[in-house]
Order: structure tokens, then C-alpha cells, then sequence
């Protein structure tokens, strides 16, 4: 009976470590499979900190020089940018030199791992179908490779009837959508009335503010003189831009340019609260368009503002590529 006994203890020994050593194995296994995984990530994007949410081609004000994709892709090289947006500009009050869909789509694409291009259309083009035609005419550059709709700066209302048909039909494409705002171009109020309809109207656009108009909207009390300038000094509570971000999912912010910086610099303390608190949908961008071109961007992030490590990684990188479908 003893002996018996032995033999069943043995037995059962031997399984318990068979069945150690297999648990073990499988973690080792299932340890290896995420650094593979986060291999292949890292093998998948370029190198770089940041993924610009804003960049021109070409030549787009007469008082300044023409860039092309290899110097793009230089100064991206020299400032840890991984990938770049590349938009348009389709409207009269845009720019002194229209860069159309198809320049952008024509100049990146033998670079399309790291420029990623934009369509646009200005509102007051003659097409017939209304929401359908204009889904035609967007498809046809979606099919070329447009990650996206912008950058949209016509000059009428924010809520114009004809700018309402261009989010309608980026709304059954599901194609994100980056403003430009201002007292020109995109007009709004203060509180930013017509962009809260457009938002309402068309929840599966993600709208993504830029310009003066949006940035300024960071603070409350604001004038409408205020949507077409770069107002300094502290941030007062109650502004736009937090009250739309906090009721609407599908709004985003893009830092570029002086409106953007300047926001966050104005008052730094509330920009990093800001940045901290809306983490989630702040997209780096410095609206980098000629050589040689100044972007302050760098500075306030790398100098004076001093964001946790997650924070940065979302605002620097990761949303824009969740926003674009391009991982993370």
C-alpha cells in the first residue's frame, strides 16, 4: 500500500511541473509574441517623435518660396518628424496660389509612407448631385490614396448651406475634416455657433480646429474681433474650445501655425492643463509650408512645457494616427 502511495505522489508531482513548465512556456510564448508585434509596429511607421498634422506643397503665398517633397521630407528628417500631413488649398481666400487635390496627391506619392495627402474642394464648385455628386467627386481622390478632407478655408459661413453639403458628404464617407477659422474665412461668432451645428449635424466627422478663429476660442469672453487675431494674456474660463470638446466626440485640435502655439503659450500653466485634460484629441501639426520657415512648435514643447511622457506620446504622434487609420 505504501509503495502504491509512492507512486501516486510521483505521479503527481510529475504532472504539477508538467503543467508548470507548460504555463510557463506559453507566458515566454505570449511574451514574445507582443514584442514581435511591437516590432512590426515600430518596422510598420518611420522613425520619429512627432506626426505633423499640418504641412503644405508647392508655393502657397507670393511671399513665400516653394517647397517640395524632398526638402519637406529633409526638415522632417532634421526635426523627428515621422509623417506628415500634406493639404491642399482650393479657395480664393485660401492662399495667393492654389495647390489643388491632385498636386497633393501627384507629389506624394512616391512618399506616401511618410506624406500623407489630403483632397479638398471649395464649396462654391460647380458640380451637379448635391450630397451624392460631391461623394463622387471625393471618392475619386479617396480611391488615390486622401486620408482626409482639408485644409477646408473658403470664405463664407462656417454654416453656409454649401459648406453643410461638404460635411454631409464627408459625414457618409466618414473622412476626417481639418478648418481653418477666422474672420475671413469660416466666419463663426464667438462661441462658435456654426461649427457646433456642423459638429451636431454630422457625427462621423471628425472636425479638427485650426486658425485663429479656433485658437482664440480657447478662452472665454471673447469679441468677434478676437476670431480674426491672436489675442495674448491669461486665458479666461468658459472658452469654445473646451465646452464643444467636453459635449461632442468628434472634435479634435490641431497646434499648428502662430495661432496654435500662441494659444498654448499665452498662458502656459492653462495650456498644459489643457493639453493634459485633452489629451485624447490634441494632434501636433506646425503648418510648415517654405524653406527656411520659423516653427515655434518645437520650442514650446521641447523648452517650456514639460508634459508627462503618456501625454506627449497621444499629442506628438498617436492621435493623429488613430485619427487618420494609420495605427498607433
Amino acid at each position: 500500500m505504501q509503495i502504491a502511495e509512492c507512486r501516486l505522489q510521483s505521479a503527481a508531482a510529475i504532472t504539477r511541473r508538467s503543467f508548470c513548465r507548460a504555463v510557463a512556456a506559453a507566458v515566454a510564448a505570449a511574451g514574445a509574441a507582443a514584442v514581435t508585434r511591437r516590432a512590426a509596429a515600430q518596422e510598420k511607421f518611420p522613425n520619429g517623435k512627432y506626426v505633423d498634422m499640418h504641412t503644405h506643397l508647392g508655393q502657397t503665398w507670393n511671399t513665400t518660396q516653394p517647397l517640395s517633397a524632398e526638402e519637406l521630407l529633409r526638415w522632417m528628417d532634421a526635426h523627428s518628424v515621422s509623417q506628415a500631413v500634406v493639404l491642399p488649398l482650393t479657395s480664393p481666400e485660401s492662399s495667393s496660389f492654389l495647390l489643388t487635390s491632385d498636386f497633393v496627391l501627384a507629389e506624394t506619392k512616391p512618399f506616401r509612407d511618410r506624406l500623407i495627402p489630403f483632397c479638398s474642394i471649395d464649396p462654391r464648385t460647380s458640380y451637379t448631385g448635391g450630397v451624392k455628386g460631391l461623394v463622387a467627386i471625393l471618392k475619386r481622390w479617396i480611391d488615390l490614396g486622401a486620408k482626409g478632407f482639408g485644409e477646408h478655408k473658403p470664405g463664407v459661413n462656417f454654416d453656409d448651406p454649401r459648406n453643410m453639403t461638404i460635411y454631409a458628404a464627408c459625414n457618409e464617407l466618414k473622412l476626417p475634416l481639418l478648418f481653418h477659422i477666422d474672420s475671413q474665412r469660416n466666419m463663426d461668432k464667438p462661441g462658435l455657433p456654426g461649427l457646433e451645428k456642423a459638429i451636431k449635424e454630422n457625427p462621423d466627422v471628425n472636425f479638427i480646429g485650426h486658425g485663429p478663429g479656433w485658437w482664440a476660442s480657447i478662452s472665454g469672453g471673447i469679441s468677434e474681433r478676437d476670431l480674426g487675431g491672436y489675442p495674448k494674456g491669461k486665458v479666461a474660463p468658459g472658452g469654445a474650445i473646451d465646452a464643444l470638446m467636453e459635449k461632442y466626440p468628434n472634435i479634435y485640435a490641431d497646434l499648428s501655425a502662430g495661432s496654435g502655439a500662441g494659444a498654448i503659450s499665452r498662458d502656459l500653466d492653462f495650456g498644459r492643463e489643457f493639453l493634459i485634460r485633452r489629451q485624447d484629441r490634441v494632434c501636433f501639426g506646425t503648418d510648415f509650408l517654405s524653406p527656411g520657415q520659423g516653427v515655434p512648435q518645437f520650442d514650446l514643447f521641447e523648452q517650456q512645457l514639460e508634459l508627462p511622457e503618456e501625454v506627449q506620446r497621444k499629442v506628438f504622434r498617436d492621435n493623429g494616427r488613430k485619427l487618420l487609420g494609420l495605427g498607433a
